[in-house]
């Protein structure tokens, strides 16, 4: 039983994705402003299939496909790119220099480190300063959009969907953070740490529940994609 549940949870990177989609299929009409958030949910359920397919079926398939850490790196990298449109188009008044910024520094980060530190496609383990810094800088977006809210003194902020997409990113990114700061180097010391890689599989699940619960809500723009 135990065996069975480990095996689901290694697999709701993947099933995790289908709860906002089930919304969203019966929720089509959503502001525009979410439009990079739905890319980024059909660019996961690809990168995530490919990582789980690898973990699973590594013995049948061919050697220079038997390691799914690359796949982690460009899902970082995708998803850092449509979390920054989205907090870009989201609020274009607010912080635009600061964002704009932020987008810039992530980028001149992937060249340094990339050129002169880490292999992007390193296949023996997983860029932790890929994934820590991604967290950081989205971690300041969020906090960036709070204060947003603060500024405009809005009583129904939680009444928006884009506040439920926020809440969620900022749940998974301050649980993940230490997770993706720490796992590489303590992996190094004992294999047993991979069990760690749990504790960001459930935080992925309640970041999807949260991003369908944006989905259900209702629609308080008239611009829908």
């Amino acid at each position: 039983m135990i065996h069975f549940l480990m095996k689901v949870l290694d697999w709701s990177e993947v099933w995790a994705l289908l709860i906002p989609f089930t919304v969203l299929y019966f929720r089509r009409y959503q502001p525009k402003t979410l439009r990079p958030v739905i890319i980024y949910l059909w660019f996961a359920l690809i990168i995530n299939l490919i990582c789980d397919i690898i973990m699973d079926f590594y013995r049948i398939l061919p050697v220079w496909l038997q390691e799914n850490n690359p796949y982690y790196n460009i899902h970082s990298v995708g998803r850092f790119v449509c979390f920054s449109f989205f907090f870009i188009k989201l609020q274009p008044t607010y912080f635009f220099i600061l964002k704009r910024l932020l987008a810039w520094l992530s980028l001149a980060f992937l060249l340094i480190n990339f050129i002169f530190f880490e292999d992007f496609f390193y296949k023996l383990n997983l860029s932790g300063n890929l994934l820590s810094a991604e967290a950081y800088l989205l971690l300041v977006y969020c906090m960036l959009y709070y204060l947003s809210a603060l500024r405009d003194d809005s009583n129904f902020i939680s009444e928006g969907k884009d506040f439920w997409i926020v809440t969620g990113l900022s749940i998974y990114l301050v649980i993940n953070f230490f997770v993706f700061l720490f796992y590489p180097p303590m992996l190094k010391i004992h294999r047993l740490v991979m069990e760690i890689w749990y504790v960001h599989n459930i935080a992925y699940i309640i970041f999807c529940i949260f991003i369908a619960k944006a989905f259900y809500g209702p629609i308080r723009n008239k611009y829908t994609v």
